[in-house]
């Protein structure tokens, strides 16, 4: 699933469309005391009013926003489960009773607090419904052809932490007084999703039951537990964790210098490989290939040293990292360089222009400029290099 599949799903999150419905509403309230329900209700979606629906979009739409391996993460499910997450999930997205599924989700929510512990009161948001998605190129508009439908069925799960109502001071228009309201129910937190996740993905239109779409809380901060032992999907890495990986490897073949020209080879090379790819691919990146970077760039390094370091940074000799994590976004200032005077941000491409040099015993960050820079207004006087 990538993230045009999501962007179009999210695009339907909405009330007044045709392309998604969603049927069914189970919520369970969860006392962070126990850990355990403490009241559970099933609605029909489509009897709720539009503004309460509305919220529930919004919801989802969050649960359903960031970057792939950042804070979405598609997790392939394990085999070697003794009461398959996915076998449970896949009998409820077929069920048509209303009861069975509750009690399916009931299931569900078990799983999904077993070990756990949240520090307020929760709610455990499922819903059920369908979306559908025309087959032709045109996919993205809402007046495409529409001859041509698939239709998925899908399930989507969000978590949600409780706050304590607000206190507040009021005033009375008829009794002229001002008047001091506390409110006892506590507010559900429908912006910031705990987690959540999307079953089962669905790529062009098309479900994959073998998958299962992971949101975490927040940006590279996934909940290793809730992946591996609720959902029972593979370990997967963050974009974060696949960057560290690439750093070390590279430090560990060449040395931690390297001047800004090379990386932006390196990276050029990267995303070169990116822009070759399949729109639905993702292209990984093994020993050999770094040892290929590296080599075209000036520095002639064994495949086999490539290789331990994998092994010695990741404990595999045949990891493979994600393209698109390594590379920093390539068309913006995503290169941060830090100093104690001053931080610059630049584009990879732009690497090139940025040197480090040494005059008379001190360290400086020289950047080719095109024009006279500006500071407040007045343009800095050059100076020259002895």
């Amino acid at each position: 699933m990538n993230k045009k599949d999501i962007a179009a799903l999210r695009r339907q999150l909405k009330t007044d469309t045709d392309l998604l419905n969603i049927t069914d509403l189970f919520t369970v309230y969860i006392m962070k005391e126990t850990s355990e329900p403490f009241h559970a209700q099933h609605q029909a979606f489509e009897m709720l009013e539009e503004d309460q629906q509305e919220l529930f979009m919004q919801n989802f739409k969050k649960l359903l926003s960031g970057q792939l391996d950042e804070k979405l993460f598609e997790l392939k499910f394990r085999r070697d489960t003794e009461e398959p997450t996915q076998l449970l999930l896949h009998k409820s997205l077929l069920s048509n009773d209303t009861e069975e599924w509750s009690e399916q989700m009931l299931e569900m929510t078990e799983k999904i607090m077993k070990e756990q512990a949240y520090d307020k009161d929760i709610v455990i948001t499922f819903v059920k419904g369908e979306y559908l998605k025309t087959t032709t190129p045109s996919a993205e508009s809402e007046e495409a052809d529409r001859d041509t439908m698939l239709s998925s069925q899908f399930m989507l799960c969000s978590i949600n932490q409780t706050d304590p109502p607000e206190k507040e001071i009021q005033f009375d228009y008829i009794e002229k007084t001002f008047k001091y309201k506390v409110d006892v129910d506590p507010v559900i937190d429908l912006k910031k999703p705990l987690g959540g996740f999307l079953f089962p993905v669905i790529t062009d239109g098309t479900g994959d039951v073998n998958r299962v779409l992971y949101s975490a809380g927040k940006p590279n901060e996934p909940d290793s537990f809730f992946m591996e032992e609720v959902l029972e999907g593979e370990k997967a890495m963050t974009a974060k964790e696949d960057k560290a990986v690439f750093e070390e490897v590279v430090k560990d073949v060449v040395g931690d210098r390297m001047s800004p020209s090379t990386l932006a080879s390196v990276y050029e090379d990267i995303n070169y490989t990116l822009e070759g790819s399949e729109e639905d691919e993702s292209p990984k990146l093994d020993y050999r290939d770094i040892r290929s970077f590296l080599s075209k760039n000036g520095h002639e390094v064994e495949e086999e040293k490539v290789k331990e370091a994998f092994h010695k940074v990741t404990d595999e000799e045949s990891y493979e990292l994600k393209a698109s994590s390594v590379l920093p976004k390539y068309n913006s200032k995503s290169i941060k360089i830090s100093t104690k005077v001053a931080n610059i941000s630049v584009s990879p491409q732009d690497l090139p222009h940025v040197r480090q040099v040494n005059r008379n015993g001190k360290r400086y960050i020289m950047i080719e400029v095109e024009e006279d820079a500006e500071i407040s207004g007045f343009k800095m006087l050059p100076e020259d290099i002895e």
